[in-house]
Parts: C-alpha cells; structure tokens; sequence
C-alpha cells in the first residue's frame, strides 16, 4: 500500500486525517515539524504531504530538502487563498497543493494523481490468498472478485492497516463509525465481522486471516 508521510502541527487535523486515509487504504505516518520530517527522510514513503506552518521551520524548508536529495512526490496544504505559498511551493518543484479547508474525497484523489504520475500507486495490499486494489475499490480471493458491502471494504482495510495489532472492538467501531452512512453498534460490528468472514476465510469457523484474541479483540493473522 502507498506509504505517506504526514508533516502537520495541528494534532486535530493530523488525527482526522490519518485516520480518514488509513481507511482508504495508505499507510500514513505523522511528524509535526520540519526537525522530524528531515529525520524521517527518505525513509520507505511513497508522498509527503506537507503544511506550510509547522511547529518549528517551515513546509517550504523541507520541500526544498527533498526535492535536492529525492524525486519523492509532495503535496503542500495550504491556507485558502494563499496564492503566496501555492507559487513558492510550485516553484520549489512542489507536485500539487490543496487548499484547506478541503475535501478529503477530493485530496485522497489528488494524491492517488500524483502517485500514478510517479509510477508509486503501489495499490494492491495481500493477505493470504486475497488481494485488495485500494485504486479500484476491488477485493478478489484466488483471482475470484468478492462483492463486499461498503462497510465490510472499510472493516478490511481497517485490519490491514492495522497488521501486527491487537484491535479492541472499541477500536473497531471509532475507526469503522458511520463510515458507510449505516448506523454501527457493537451487535452490528459483530454481524459485519462474520459476513467479512464468511468471505473471506476458507472456513470462517476457524479463521486464520482474522484471528480473535480472546478477551482482547481481533488481530491480522498474516
């Protein structure tokens, strides 16, 4: 899956939005200053996506590091209206800007756009014998597509970009809520777990993809 790297100062933006791209498939980390972005690089990713003001220094600073050592992607997140910064960063060799307030339909597109520029997509998560294409939105087992509901697609890649963790059904339904404009309870998260089950294991009685870990939650389980 697509590796992004997040540089953003303010903590309520930087949860939402990890959170909301994590469920559309990327891996994200986040760092809040240009100190921590320029440890973190290159690093494994795949995109930057930059704010102009950060905790200490500026987007402008990092992009400019980047672009002189990597041809990695970036993408700045700029004040609305702020014709200055959109210049600079384009100038800088910045791939696109998006200004806030956005969509995050609309930036989970720009970014896809970008990485497909790049030859990144890296769109296609395995688990077993199943294979997720974050790009289409398509999930096949053994070459056979699966047809999953909307919210059954989110509770996938919820535990696939959750691999190696133990999640708590708290967990799950934060990450899960209203994510297809269905209203998710604990009863609810329950049947949505066996019917993915039932899709995806060879025998869902004894699952191995989706193991449980009794008195705990749920865990990838490979």
């Amino acid at each position: 899956m697509p590796n992004l790297l997040l540089v953003e100062d303010d903590p309520a933006i930087t949860t939402n939005l990890r959170d909301f791209l994590r469920l559309e498939g990327f891996a994200v980390e986040a760092v809040s200053g240009q100190r921590e972005a320029l440890a973190r690089l290159p690093g494994e990713f795949d995109l930057v996506l930059l704010d102009v003001s950060l905790a200490d220094g500026n987007g402008f600073a990092v992009c400019s590091a980047i672009k002189r050592e990597t041809d990695l992607p970036v993408i700045f997140l700029t004040a609305s209206g702020d014709e200055f910064s959109v210049v600079t960063g384009l100038d800088l060799g910045a791939d696109d800007y998006i200004a806030k307030p956005f969509r995050p339909r609309e930036l989970v597109s720009r970014i896809r756009s970008v990485l497909r520029r790049a030859g990144k997509t890296g769109s296609v998560i395995e688990l077993g014998p199943v294979r997720v294409d974050t790009e289409k939105a398509q999930v096949t087992k053994n070459g056979r597509e699966l047809f999953l509901s909307a919210l059954e697609y989110k509770l996938l890649l919820v535990f696939l970009n959750n691999r190696g963790r133990v999640l708590t059904r708290q967990k799950l339904l934060e990450e899960i809520w209203d994510a297809a404009g269905d209203f998710v309870n604990d009863n609810t998260l329950t049947v949505y777990i066996k019917r993915l089950r039932d899709k995806i294991e060879d025998d869902p009685a004894d699952p191995q993809l989706i193991r449980t870990v009794r008195g705990l939650g749920y865990k990838v389980g490979v």
